[in-house]
């Protein structure tokens, strides 16, 4: 650190000199993040010293964090929901399953120093989900996927015992955006009597905008909890989560107590957290309201059909159909493509783990130029594949 500070005319040279080294997302299809709506940044800025770590202080950002948790109950069919504002998917994530375990081991009475307890999760699960085996110390049994990338219900039913703590579903997975069929989840989770976690993430704020699609939410009996990361589809800032329960009874199950706060209990993981969040979910949700969600979620499937049609003409075909704004496509030499298409054509593309696939997010700040350029350059890279 400098003896002393230097001008803002310097800092924001540094700032400015910085962010030349960032990506652009017109660049980037790997991503499922995006620019947050105009709303969400002018929220943001508004509420940027709000702390929802000790929410007595900050009661109008409290009373919208409310109000996010009933719109969100709303489109997710449950009038008793509570949870909160997250970092993302992650925190949601283990605060989910440490609701479980904590549920199970009040509900049990059983010495976790002598029994090692376990979820089921499909295979496709965020990688969250192992660092939720280290935090938590529980095994994480992973599910075989049938061919269309779904979780199959009778692998997961194989990996349930007595020592099991509930079950995770994935709507929208990070690497193909498949749906898997929760319906048929719920009936194992309620034949079983274990809470089921459904990690929406990704698909929270598009399913829901679909003129159809699969039943994901809390009208399905065996679901106690949703994550949902209004940064990516939603259109918030970073960082942006919500961890749903369908009603208090897991909530209670992460309390702390705070004793020197405004409000002596704590249900998050972490203590601080940002107000400035908070406002910017809340603004964009009211802003834009479930036509305007429609319209963006609309947007993105019209450009997921017309690559899909545009890479089908240059001879290459989906792995599988996208249910999502999430292409991946059967391409030879996949991580030497992606190698390729970033070091010669400066685009930032993905590949899936197993199956090797190019992964593609239509995000919403793409538009078809965008797309016909990348298939052009795809077409070109390809060839220059070929050629080695």
């Amino acid at each position: 650190m400098n003896e002393t500070g230097v001008s803002e005319e310097e800092i924001f040279s540094l700032l400015n000199n910085a962010k030349k080294k960032d990506f652009t997302y017109q660049r980037v299809l790997s991503s499922m993040c995006t620019y947050p709506h105009e709303i969400a940044v002018k929220a943001h800025m508004q509420f940027i010293e709000s702390n929802m770590g000790d929410f007595g202080l900050f009661k109008g950002t409290h009373d919208m964090e409310k109000e996010i948790l009933l719109m969100l109950g709303s489109i997710y069919n449950c009038n008793s929901v509570e949870g909160y504002l997250t970092t993302g998917g992650t925190e949601s994530n283990i605060q989910a399953i440490r609701a479980m375990r904590n549920f199970s081991r009040d509900k049990r009475s059983y010495d976790s120093s002598k029994v090692r307890p376990n979820i089921v999760v499909p295979a496709s699960a965020h990688f969250s989900f192992d660092k939720i085996s280290d935090i938590l110390d529980i095994d994480v049994r992973k599910a075989d996927l049938d061919y269309e990338m779904r979780v199959s219900v009778q692998s997961m039913e194989s990996l349930i015992d007595e020592n099991t703590l509930g079950l995770v579903a994935i709507a929208g997975s990070t690497e193909f955006g498949q749906i898997d069929p929760i319906e048929k989840i719920s009936d194992l989770a309620v034949s079983h009597s274990l809470p089921l976690h459904i990690d929406a993430a990704f698909g929270g704020f598009v399913l829901p905008f679909l003129s159809t699609h699969p039943k994901f939410d809390f009208s399905l009996p065996g679901i106690t909890s949703i994550a949902v990361d209004p940064h990516k589809m939603g259109l918030s800032t970073i960082p942006s989560g919500v961890l749903l329960f369908r009603n208090f009874e897991y909530l209670n199950h992460l309390r702390v107590h705070a004793p020197y706060l405004t409000v002596d209990t704590q249900y998050t993981l972490t203590g601080t957290r940002s107000g400035a969040a908070v406002a910017a979910t809340y603004a964009v949700m009211k802003f834009l309201g479930k036509e305007g969600y429609t319209k963006v979620v609309d947007k993105c499937m019209d450009l997921t059909r017309y690559l899909v049609k545009k890479v089908q003409e240059i001879g290459i075909q989906p792995f599988i159909d996208p249910v999502m704004n999430v292409v991946t496509l059967d391409v030879p030499h996949p991580t030497a493509l992606r190698a390729r298409l970033s070091r010669e054509y400066n685009w930032q593309v993905s590949i899936t783990q197993d199956p090797k696939a190019l992964r593609l997010v239509i995000m919403p700040h793409l538009d078809a130029e965008i797309i016909d350029c990348f298939v052009d350059d795809l077409k070109e890279a390809l060839k220059d594949l070929e050629k080695n």
